[in-house]
């Protein structure tokens, strides 16, 4: 990465560290707005760009040369909004460290605020849209009911002590930065999660803002950032020892459990025939609930996994058709355990006098699945979208 821009004689009090990718027409708004907002505080500005294909970091490298307060990486490696924020903090000079987006939608005019309260002994200041003062602009009930759902999994499952946890508008002291920062992981969109979930000790306080909205370049929100946030929220609830993509794997798995089940009851309810392959007598007959079933999951399965667990690695127009003809020959490896465990489990009556003829064979269907599931990830996490990574 690049690091242009002299840093001042002396430290300022204040850094605003602003990640940036293609906000090359936001960019001189927001600087000009900063200065504006902390007149009479000294500060710097840290702009930490992903290599912008619009030329953000050119842009930015132009304002720098005429205003000494503004400092600019340019950052090729280990992109994404969590790391290149954890890169500007690293080069500020600041005693207190601000975070805030380039595209303008958060307002400048709380800093001077949520630097009083981290003057006044906080750890964290964060600008909140859910507290009083605060708002969320013009936002459509579905990304109001969006941002709902997402803070309420993070106050139940993290217990964070804040109203907003999905902001990215905050203030830190420096001395809270050095002590939170080695227990950082640099994931996803959310940063502000990582440091007061994994840090508890830390002193919050909000400042109300009122989201702004968006008038040049384009949101960054789409089924990624969700997807980096669960994974976030995960991670943070369970712990490291887990593959946090695991995880994903297998609440997209349980939505195919469920599938699988539901189709499984209906398809017996209906009287589905059974299917001889004559192939082996160790399958046949094969239920014909069973076998679609089987087919339904499969297919959703693929769906789900494609445009959610694996999303960085996810297949797109004409190769969506040979990747799910590999997805579907590894699950049918899956699904030869899946038949031989539920044949067996049958064979020996499992849970026949605990749960009746029909609920037993449901109950001994899911556990087939279960199995089914733990071969299929190994399959296809190795040899499906993981090989696409290397």
């Amino acid at each position: 990465m690049d690091d242009l821009g002299d840093a001042p004689a002396t430290a300022p009090l204040l850094s605003v560290v602003t990640p940036t990718f293609n906000e090359s027409e936001n960019l001189p708004i927001l600087v000009e707005e900063l200065h504006d907002a902390l007149d009479g505080i000294d500060h710097e500005i840290v702009v930490a760009d992903d290599d912008s294909p619009d030329g953000t970091w050119r842009v930015a490298e132009e304002i720098a040369r005429t205003d000494p307060s503004v400092r600019v990486m340019r950052r090729f490696h280990d992109k994404g909004l969590s790391a290149a924020v954890l890169d500007g903090m690293s080069i500020a000079r600041g005693e207190y460290l601000a975070v805030i987006d380039a595209d303008l939608q958060h307002d400048p005019t709380a800093l001077p605020a949520m630097l009083d309260e981290l003057r006044s002994g906080a750890d964290v200041c964060v600008g909140s849209r859910a507290t009083e003062g605060g708002g969320y602009g013009d936002w459509s009930a579905s990304r109001r009911f969006v941002s709902w759902v997402a803070t309420l999994i993070a106050r139940v499952l993290l217990r964070v002590p804040v109203s907003d946890p999905m902001s990215g508008f905050f203030m830190i002291s420096e001395s809270a930065y050095a002590r939170a920062a080695p227990s950082i992981n640099p994931r996803g969109f959310k940063i502000l999660l990582e440091f007061i979930g994994r840090n508890r000790d830390l002193r919050v306080a909000e400042v109300g803002y009122t989201f702004r909205t968006r008038t040049h370049g384009e949101t960054k929100l789409n089924g990624s950032v969700i997807r980096s946030y669960l994974l976030g929220v995960a991670e943070l609830r369970l712990g490291r020892q887990v593959d946090p993509v695991f995880l994903l794997y297998v609440l997209v798995g349980l939505v195919g459990l469920g599938v699988n089940s539901l189709v499984f009851t209906v398809a017996e309810a209906a009287g589905v025939p059974t299917i001889t392959t004559g192939l082996n007598d160790a399958i046949d007959p094969i239920e014909g609930s069973f076998a679609l079933s089987v087919i339904v999951s499969i297919l959703v399965l693929f769906v789900l996994n494609n445009e959610f667990t694996f999303w960085e690695e996810r297949y797109r127009g004409w190769k969506l058709a040979p990747a799910f003809g590999v997805f579907f020959l590894m699950s049918l490896i899956g699904t030869l355990v899946h038949v031989a465990v539920f044949k067996y489990l049958q064979s020996i009556g499992f849970l026949l006098s605990v749960l009746g003829a029909d609920w037993s064979r449901v109950a001994q269907n899911l556990i087939g699945a279960v199995v089914a599931l733990i071969v299929n990830w190994y399959l296809n996490s190795t040899y499906l979208w993981r090989r696409r990574q290397r």
